[in-house]
Formats: structure tokens, sequence, C-alpha cells
């Protein structure tokens, strides 16, 4: 294949454009992208059923070349009205616990796509969309009977992407569906009928950069048609409830007891600088009916929001239901104006308001910094969480929500960087209305919780349960060396049995139920490692420092059979930088030894079966203490660190130190062209889907969240894009040219590689057709390995 490159590239002409199509790899990389993989797992409310998701392989480029609207970030098809880039399911079936018989559903759809699945708050049923060419459809199944009958025909809409929803007392399901009136879509005239204008008029409005904006009237126009959508609930006898009048609804919740739901509107203006979930906005409670009971809130257009990161619009937000309650809303709203880099003592405070919605809102909690969310237990108990950037700090509180006059107490204050001491976060169920709450002790008097239990030894994740009262912490789980073991859920009342995922480096994950009262388990799924090419490989967890004396770690794989005394292998080195206020936590360890590795087009591991070594997440952390921001120094610190993972795969004497490429994907791409720039520790690079320009991304990037006027140098110094001058190794580089991701629009590549063209430089640029930032078409990732296998084996390999 060598030869056929090589070729191709001598007859790719001066201009170096290529007209061949889609290329494959060698077969043993075909037959790992065709794995079908275990399907996913959902267990019913009363625990009696599981459900068993078939997800799609790959789908073909004919299927992404179908019609695609992309408008104010959001992309979904003209034809069925459903999200275009979501993974869809092509089978169900149901698994019977504890008897461990796997069912087929009878009476499914033909040839289903299946887009979203929910189970009814007692368990008796499931609401599933299924796409067919003319809409998307609701059906129910019977889990008893295993049985599937279609509630409607195609005319479910689910351009907003809120999925159907059941009603807490089983009886239907709200949704939202097509107009009957709605008529055709715009048509747009060809000859315009002026200029298309913005003002600013002196208002600070910065923004990050968005694609698939608004762009025109028209765009404006279409927008408005295809998301209006009459909210209906459709009743389990296959009779449609309207609720309301028709509108553009962005999303909805139906209350606990099933007597009011939370609308969502969005309405105009509409706005060509920020994407539809920052529109003007419209938030109501309504009767079942459809009345409109209470106003929460009228929200103008949100496109003059700080850049810090933490910064936030001010009035109403995070607009909830309290889920133990039946009817109480709960929301946030910010006290420092929403802007996170003004000085202020208090940022937000929570406010509730009880059905019938007729006293004012009582305020609940102020928080010190920002609010993330709450965990709703019963009067006694919720968990109340915030977060501050800056410092990447945490806190946890236990309030009492129903005696407003106590204190609220501290339980967790900590950086999040500290992933060591991480106490973990508390475990939720579904209640009898279907809702999530906190799962307590038969005695109420203790919470769980479970967390990755990171360690200089690697993860092991926990269950551990919090005492409330003494706040003493007893552990009743932890993964056990040579597996690697996740808690998952009880499965019954009394919190006894637990469901969790075993897995090792050669055993594929598979559920267990443990008996936590009579010390025993039992083995619920068998599914078995599909990929046999990779048997015998060698995975470690490996640790090592960099110049400045900071720990590092990486984990090593090398290829099945391999012997170090045979000699260096080439290698594969992938990565992406992280930021990090602190070098104490830069310096731990991620990652686990035991842990299964799924492996895809996507993982470098795929490339153990071609001979190479692979050095994967090897640490790149950039850290900024004090009064530094992390950035202030990205390229100096990057180089370090890549610096030092060389040495120590050379000293192990496994890699070749002139054989080892580079790679990313997104900020791992910008970090693989960075190192091409700044050091010549690597034989070629892959990046994929990048940005290496960060002067195009003017009001922050990634961590990033100064202005590029404000940190000019920094901007500058980071753009590989500017030091592309400085860039003498072989790099390629692969965009999907439909790429929506925030900043890595498809120009990044393109100007990129003309400026690397210019200056005389070895690259390759391969534009994606169709392709986001994630690619999907089996075509697409076939040719991606074959690019990959192909310079890889020129340039570094050869």
């Amino acid at each position: 294949m060598y030869i056929i490159f090589a070729a191709l590239i001598a007859l790719s002409g001066t201009d170096g454009i290529e007209s061949y199509g889609y290329m494959e790899p060698d077969q043993v990389l075909i037959d790992i992208v065709d794995i079908q993989w275990a399907p996913r797992t959902s267990v019913s409310p009363d625990f009696q059923n599981w459900l068993l998701l078939f997800p799609q392989t790959n789908p073909s480029i004919a299927e992404l070349a179908q019609d695609e609207l992309k408008l104010a970030g959001m992309r979904f098809s003209p034809q069925t009205l459903a999200p275009s880039r979501t993974r869809r399911f092509v089978d169900l079936s149901l698994m019977r616990y504890p008897e461990l018989e796997t069912v087929g559903i009878h009476s499914m759809p033909e040839n289903p796509r299946i887009l979203s699945t929910s189970w009814s708050p007692d368990g008796s049923s499931i609401a599933f969309t299924n796409e067919t060419s003319e809409g998307v459809e609701l059906w129910i199944i019977d889990a008893r009977a295993a049985e599937a009958r279609k509630l409607t025909g195609p005319v479910i809409s689910l351009t907003a992407n809120e999925w159907p929803e059941w009603l807490s007392d089983g009886s239907g399901i709200i949704c939202c569906i097509i107009p009957e009136d709605h008529g055709e879509s715009p048509v747009e005239n060809p000859v315009p009928s002026g200029p298309v204008i913005q003002e600013t008029t002196g208002v600070e409005a910065p923004a990050r950069t968005y694609q698939d904006l608004l762009e025109n009237h028209f765009d404006e126009d279409l927008f408005e048609y295809y998301l209006t959508s009459q909210l209906s609930v459709v009743r389990t006898d296959g009779s449609i409830d309207e609720v309301g009048d028709p509108g553009i609804i962005w999303y909805y919740s139906p209350s606990p007891d099933a007597e009011y739901i939370m609308v969502s509107q969005l309405r105009r203006p509409f706005s060509y600088m920020v994407t539809a979930g920052r529109f003007a906005e419209l938030i109501e409670v309504w009767d079942i009916e459809g009345n409109t009971v209470y106003e929460v809130a009228d929200l103008p257009v949100r496109d003059a929001i700080p850049i810090a990161i933490g910064s936030t619009f001010e009035g109403p937000r995070n607009v909830n239901w309290r889920s133990d309650s039946d009817a109480t809303l709960c929301w946030a709203e910010a006290l420092d104006g929403g802007d996170a880099g003004a000085e202020a003592e208090l940022r937000d405070r929570i406010f509730t308001l009880e059905a019938p919605f007729d006293s004012e809102p009582a305020e609940l909690l102020d928080l010190g910094s920002r609010f993330g969310s709450i965990q709703w237990g019963n009067d006694s108990l919720a968990i109340v969480s915030e977060w501050w950037w800056p410092t990447r700090n945490e806190k946890a509180w236990r309030i009492r929500p129903g005696y407003p006059d106590s204190e609220a107490e501290l339980l967790v204050d900590r950086t999040w960087e500290d992933r060591y001491n991480d106490p973990g976060t508390p475990r939720t169920r579904l209640d009898s209305r279907g809702r999530s709450v906190l799962v307590t002790s038969p005695g109420g008097g203790s919470i769980y919780l479970t967390g990755k239990g990171a360690s200089p030894e690697g993860d092991r994740p926990f269950l551990d349960r919090f005492d409330l009262n003494t706040l003493e912490v007893e552990r009743l789980f932890h993964s056990r060396p040579p597996f690697f073991e996740l808690p998952s859920r009880f499965i019954n009342d009394e919190c006894t049995l637990l469901l969790f995922i075993r897995e090792a480096v050669d055993q594929y994950p598979n559920y267990y139920v443990q008996d936590m009262e009579y010390n025993s388990e039992m083995q619920v799924t068998f599914y078995s490692n599909p990929i046999t090419a990779l048997d015998g490989m060698h995975k470690e967890l490996i640790t090592y420092s960099r110049e400045d004396g900071l720990d590092l770690s990486a984990t090593l794989y090398l290829p099945p059979g391999y012997d170090v005394q045979n000699g260096p292998l080439p290698m594969v080195m992938w990565a992406y930088p992280q930021s990090y206020r602190t070098a104490a936590g830069a310096g731990q360890v991620s990652g686990s030894p035991y842990e299964y590795d799924f492996v895809g087009w996507w993982s470098p591991l795929i490339w153990l079966t071609q001979g190479y070594a692979v050095l994967d997440d090897p640490a790149m952390p950039i850290i900024g203490e004090g009064d530094e921001q992390p950035n202030d120094t990205f390229v100096e610190q990057l180089v370090m660190s890549a610096q030092a993972a060389v040495d120590e795969v050379v000293r192990r004497g496994v890699a070749d130190p002139d054989r080892i490429a580079v790679g990313g994907h997104s900020y791992g791409a910008f970090m693989t062209a960075n190192l091409l720039a700044h050091s010549d520790l690597f034989a070629a690079g892959l990046a994929r889907t990048g940005a290496y320009n960060r002067t195009l991304t003017p009001f922050g990037f990634q961590s990033e969240d100064r202005s590029l006027w404000e940190a000019k140098d920094v901007y500058i110094e980071m753009s590989p894009f500017m030091n592309a001058d400085k860039v003498d190794e072989p790099i390629l580089l692969i965009h999907g040219n439909a790429d929506s991701n925030s900043g890595t629009f498809p120009m990044q590549s393109e100007r990129f590689f003309a400026a690397l063209k210019g200056l005389g430089g070895t690259a390759r640029l391969v534009m994606l057709p169709l392709e986001s930032h994630g690619y999907r078409a089996r075509e697409s990732i076939l040719h991606v390995l074959w690019e990959t296998q192909e310079w890889l084996e020129t340039y570094v390999k050869g």
C-alpha cells in the first residue's frame, strides 16, 4: 500500500488535488470498525425487566447525504423533523430479572430506527420514537407481554431535541407534534430583497465562535417554521389531547403530580450571533389544558454574556420542578449581574414557588459561587452544589427545604482538581412518579456516594454510605484488582442488591449483582470480547516526571507477542492537554491499568494491530498557579510534558526515538501542530479536526476566558498557524467539512494547510464530505484509517 500512496501523491499534480474515491485500510482494521458491540441496558423502575438497546453501526455516506437543515446551532432532517446527528438503535429486546431470560419484542416496526426510549413510572410500559421515511412515530411496549404497539403516525416533532416524557400517573406521554395547519415550508426568493444588516450601539456583547448560525431573514423563517410545534399528550389508547396553542416549544416538563406543565417558548427577535439556546425566551407554567397559570420569566436575547467562565445571564435560569414535591418550581438567579469577572460576595440565589403560584417566590439559599444543581430527597433533605471556575472549587450543602428557617450545612468544600480526595457523587433513583430523587438508607439517615476512587495506583471506583447525622463514611464497595468494577445502581428498595459492572484488560464488561447482606454475587450478562486481534497485548499504567519535577502518568500498550529484547518499536502517542490551577492536582494519576479498552477507529490502540507501540493519554498539564494563567506558558509546558513522555518510553526501550508520531483530536490536534512547531521530538503528526489560528476564536477558547485583545501575545504564541514556518515534520490534517463544533470550523485546517504549503512544508489535507466534529459514515471512517495507516507507514515506520 505504500507504493499506492506514493503513486497517488505523485499523480496529484502541482495543485496537490487528488481525484480518487474512498479508500479502505487493511482487513483487520475494517473488522474492528464493523464490530457490533453489546447492547446498552436500561433497567425498569420495578427492576423486573431490562431493556436491551442495539445501536446502529456506522451509517453509510448515503445516509449522511440526506437533506439536513443547519439553523441556530441545530441540525435536523426537514423530512422527518428528527435530529440528523443522533445515533439510532436498530433493535430492542427484554431480559427478565432475576430469571435472566431474554425475550424478543413482538410487533416491532419493520426496520426500526429508534431515537429514544422511556420507561413508564411503574415499569409496565416503554415508550419509544421510531423514525420512518415520512417522519417520527410514537410507539409503546407492554413489558409483561413483550408486545409493541404504534400510538401515532409520523407526526412527532423532535427538531428542538425534546423527547417524549411520561406523565407521572402513566396515563399519557407529553410530546411535540406537527401542527395540523402547518402548511408548506418557506421558499427562498432567489432575488435578494435587500442587504443583511447588523448593528452594535456601544454595549459589549462578546460571543464565542459558533457554527450554523442564522444568517438572514429566510433562515429566520425556516427556523420558525420547523421549530413550531403543538404540545400534546398522547394517551396510551392512541388518542391525542392538544395542550395550548402551537409555538416554538423549546422545552417542557410536567409537574410531578401531572397537574401542570412548565413550558419554554422561543420568540422573535432572533439573533445572528448566538445559537437558539440564547434567543428570547418565555417560560410559563400551564395547566394540563394549556391555560397559562404563571409567568416564570420573559427573557430577551442573551447575546451580551461576559466571556469569563462562570458568567451567565440575569433573570431566572435552571428552571425545574422540585422532584420530591407535587408542584413546586425551583430556579436560580444571578446576584452579580451574571459577570463572573466582577467582584461579589454573593453570586446566586435559589428560589422556590409552590402551586398555585399566587404568592411571592421564597428565597431558598444564597450562594457565594455559581449554582450547579439540586438533588432532592424530602422536606428534610436536599443537596445543593455550587462551583467556581477561577479556583476550581466546588461546594455541596445539605439543606432542609421544608424548614426555611434551618441553616444550610456545608458537606463538601474542595478543589475538583484533587481527584484523590473526591468524596463521590450522591446516588439518585426514580421514585414512583418517575422523578429522580436521592437514594437514602431505609431509615433515611444516610445517603450513598459513588466515585472513581482515583489513587496513585489508578482509579478504583467505590460506593460509600454517608451518615447525615455523624458525617461518617462507611465503604460498602471498592473495585478490586485485577478487575475494574463500577457501581451502577441499587436494584431493590432496601439498598442491599447492587448492580455493578466488572471488566478487565482481557474481559469484556458484564453486569453483576452483589448481595451486600449475604456477601454473594451473581453474573447477569455474559458478553465476550469481540476483538481477538489484540489478545495478549500488554497494558501498563506508567509514571514519570517532567523537567520541573511534576509527576506525570500515561498508559503504555505493546502489541501482542512483543518482547523488549527484540528492540524498540515505532510508536503512536495520542494526547489531549488539560489546564490546571495547581501542580498538586495536575500531578495526580488518571486511568486504570485494569480497565477494558473499547477499541474502534477513534482509538490509537487500533495501531497495535500494525506493529506500533501506543502511549495513550500521556498527561499534558498546563498549570497556572496564583496570578498566572495556565496558557501564559502553554508552549513551554506542553513541550516539557511531551519531552518527558518521549524520554520515558525511550528509556524503557520500547520506542524508537526517531519513529514516534504524535496525534490528537480537536484540542489534541491543536496540541499536535504546536508540538511539531516548537519541538523536534516527533517524526510526524496526526491532527484531526483541530483549530490552528486562535485569532479566529477571539473571545475565548477551551479553558481560556480572556479575549484576544486582553492576551494578544498568548493567542499568537499558541497559534500553530502563526508558527507554520517552524513546522518541519510531516503533518496529516483531517477535518469534517460540516464541523459544527465551536471554534473548529473547517477553514481552520484549510488555512493551516495553505500556510504549510506556501512555506514548503510537508502536509496532507483530507476534508471529509458531510462529516462533523466526530466522524460517522463507514466510508469516511475507513478512509481516515487508510490515510493514517499510509501516513504512518511512510513517515514513521518507514
